[in-house]
C-alpha cells in the first residue's frame, strides 16, 4: 500500500518522511528540494504529498493517486 509523503522541517533544513516511518527518507537544504523529492515518490506510489510549515502544521497537500471518481460518459 502506498504511503503518503510528508515534507517536514529537520535540524539541517528539510526532509521527506513516509507516513508512519520514524526514519527520514531523504534530507534537503531547502523546502523546494524536499518538495521535488516527495512529489516524485508520491507520483511513483500513487499517494499524497503533505507539506508542513516550520511550525509543523500541514499547509498544503497534493494527491497523485488514481482518480477515485472518474468522469461518467
Amino acid at each position: 500500500m502506498p504511503k503518503n509523503q510528508h515534507v517536514v522541517p529537520s535540524k539541517d533544513g528539510w526532509a521527506v518522511r513516509g507516513a508512519g516511518n520514524e526514519r527520514l527518507t531523504s534530507r534537503h537544504e531547502t523546502q523546494a528540494q524536499a518538495i521535488q523529492a516527495a512529489r516524485q515518490i508520491a507520483i511513483n506510489q500513487g499517494s499524497e504529498m503533505l507539506i508542513h510549515g516550520r511550525n509543523g502544521q500541514i499547509r498544503e497537500r497534493n494527491t497523485y493517486g488514481p482518480d477515485e471518481c472518474p468522469p461518467r460518459g
